[in-house]
C-alpha cells in the first residue's frame, strides 16, 4: 500500500474536524487519492463526478489544501480528476488504490474461536456457490468481520468463476436504488440487476426491516434467486428474529438457510491480527505495541487495523519510532475517529419517513390522514428519545408545533404502544437501526 493513500487518511481525519458530519460524507468521504507527485508539488485525487469536482474545488479546496499543507509539511497543488480523465500510467494506480479489498480474502482473515463457524460457512459458499448454505446469514456487532467475509466470498467466487454475475450491496442502498427506479420508472432494470445475478451480497440487511415496500421487492427477489439455485448471503448486527420490524415470510426464509455469528475476538486472535495487519503493510511492530494494542481494543477489528495503518502512516512521513507512547495516542485518534456523528432530528425524521413510504415533509407539514400522523407521533417519541430535547425544542423542529401537541403525541404514542406490541417493536426497531448508524 503506498504511501500517499495512508497519508490521505490523515488529511480526511484533519478535515472532519473542519466541516459538517454531512458535508463530510457527502463531498469529501469518497475523494480517492491517485498520485502524490512531490517533485512537480502535486497531490492527484480522484471523484466520481465533474459535478462533485466543481463542489470540492468552489466550497472545501481551501480546508483540502490546508490540511495537506498540515499533513505534509508543504504547499501542494490539489488536482482533482475524474474517472474518464485519468491516463493509463494513473489508471493502473488508481485501480490498485481503489481496490483496497484485495485485504479482504480468507488468507488474510484471522480466525478465532469467536468467528471460525462463520468462516467455514463462507468459505464453503466460496466454493460451491448456490449448493452449499442457502441462504447464509452472519450477524454480529459492527466492525468484527462481517464485510470481511463477503468480500473475501466475492473474490473468491470471481477467482474461481469469473463468469459469473455477482452483485453487493448494503441493505440501505437496496431502499434508495428502489425509490431512485421508482421515481424513473426504471423498475425493470433494477430487477434485472438484482434478479437476474448469480451471488447476491447484502450487508446490513436489518436496514430493510419496516419499509413496506423494500421488503415486497426484496421478497420476489429471494424467491426468484433461491429458485434459480444463486447464492444468497446477508449479514446483519443482529439475528433474523430480532429484527422486529422485518415480515414473517422474509424472516422465515432467512432463517431457512445457516446462521452464523461472529462474537468479538479473544486476545490471541487480536495479537494475531495486529501482526498480520502489520505484515501486510510491511511495518515492524515491538511486541509490546503490539500487546498494548490488544489490549486497548477489544471489540473492534477494524479499529485495531485502523492502528495499524496509522502508525506506519505516521512513521513514513514523520519518521517517529513506534513505541507504546506513538500507540497511546493513535489509539486516541482512532476512537475519537470512530465516535459516531451526533444523531441531528433531521436524521431521525428521514429515517422514520423511509419506514413509512413517506418524505420528511410530509412528516413535518400539517397533513392529517392516519399513515403521516402515526408517523409523525413516531419521529417524535424517537426524536425525544434519542436526543432528550426540550418539548419546546422539539416543536420547532416539527414545524412549529406548541409544547402541548407534543406532550399529546408522546402519551397518545406511550400509550398505543403497550395496547400494541407491533407498534412496540417498531418503534424500538426504528430506534434502534437510528443509533446504529
Amino acid at each position: 500500500m503506498d504511501s500517499f493513500n495512508e497519508a490521505w487518511t490523515l488529511v480526511l481525519d484533519y478535515c472532519k474536524k473542519i466541516v459538517t458530519t454531512s458535508a463530510y460524507k457527502s463531498w469529501l468521504a469518497n475523494i480517492e487519492p491517485v498520485k502524490l507527485d512531490l517533485a512537480e508539488g502535486k497531490a492527484i485525487v480522484m471523484v466520481p463526478s465533474d459535478f462533485q469536482r466543481n463542489i470540492v474545488m468552489t466550497v472545501y479546496h481551501k480546508f483540502l489544501t490546508e490540511a495537506m499543507e498540515n499533513i505534509f509539511g508543504m504547499t501542494l497543488e490539489l488536482v482533482i480528476i475524474v474517472p474518464n480523465e485519468i491516463s493509463e500510467k494513473e489508471q493502473e494506480i488508481t485501480e490498485k488504490t481503489i481496490d483496497e479489498d484485495y485485504e479482504f480474502t480468507f488468507d488474510t482473515f484471522i480466525v478465532g474461536s469467536a468467528n471460525k463457524f462463520a468462516h467455514a460457512a463462507s468459505l464453503a459458499v466460496a466454493t460451491n456457490p448456490g449448493r452449499a448454505y442457502n441462504p447464509l446469514f452472519i450477524y454480529g456487532n459492527s466492525g468484527l468481520g462481517k464485510t470481511h467475509l463477503l468480500y473475501a466470498i466475492r473474490n473468491e467466487i470471481h477467482k474461481n468463476h469469473p463468469e459469473k454475475d455477482i452483485v453487493y450491496v448494503k441493505g440501505e442502498d437496496f431502499t434508495n436504488e428502489l425509490i431512485e427506479a421508482l421515481m424513473k420508472k426504471s423498475n425493470i432494470e433494477f430487477r434485472q440487476k438484482y434478479r437476474k445475478s448469480d451471488v447476491l451480497l447484502v450487508d446490513d440487511i436489518q436496514f430493510i426491516g419496516g419499509k413496506d415496500a423494500t421488503q415486497e421487492e426484496f421478497f420476489h427477489t429471494f424467491n426468484t434467486l433461491y429458485e434459480a439455485k444463486s447464492q444468497i448471503v446477508l449479514t446483519s448486527d443482529r439475528p433474523p428474529k430480532e429484527i422486529q420490524t422485518l415480515e414473517d415470510r422474509l424472516r422465515s426464509r432467512f432463517e431457512s438457510g445457516l446462521i452464523a455469528d461472529i462474537q468479538p475476538p479473544d486476545f490471541e486472535t487480536r495479537i494475531a491480527i495486529i501482526r498480520r495487519k502489520a505484515e501486510l503493510l510491511q511495518i515492524e511492530l515491538p511486541d509490546d505495541v503490539t500487546e498494548y494494542i490488544a489490549t486497548r481494543l477489544k471489540t473492534n477489528i477494524r479499529q485495531l487495523e485502523g492502528v495499524v495503518k496509522k502508525l506506519k502512516a505516521k512513521n513514513q512521513l514523520y519518521g517517529d519510532k513506534i513505541t507504546i507512547n506513538i500507540a497511546q495516542k493513535t489509539i486516541s485518534e482512532i476512537l475519537n475517529n470512530d465516535q459516531p456523528p451526533p444523531l441531528t432530528v433531521e436524521m431521525i425524521i428521514d429515517e422514520v419517513a423511509r419506514n413509512f413510504g413517506l418524505t420528511s415533509n410530509d412528516i413535518r407539514s400539517s397533513k392529517r390522514n392516519s399513515n403521516i400522523s402515526n408517523a409523525r407521533q413516531i419521529a417524535v417519541y424517537a426524536v425525544r428519545e434519542i436526543t432528550n430535547m426540550s418539548m419546546n425544542n422539539i416543536g420547532e423542529e416539527f414545524g412549529g408545533r406548541d409544547h402541548s401537541t407534543i406532550v399529546y403525541a408522546l402519551k397518545q404514542i406511550e400509550k398505543n404502544m403497550k395496547k400494541d406490541p407491533k407498534l412496540k417493536s417498531t418503534v424500538d426497531d426504528i430506534i434502534k437501526n437510528i443509533r446504529n448508524r
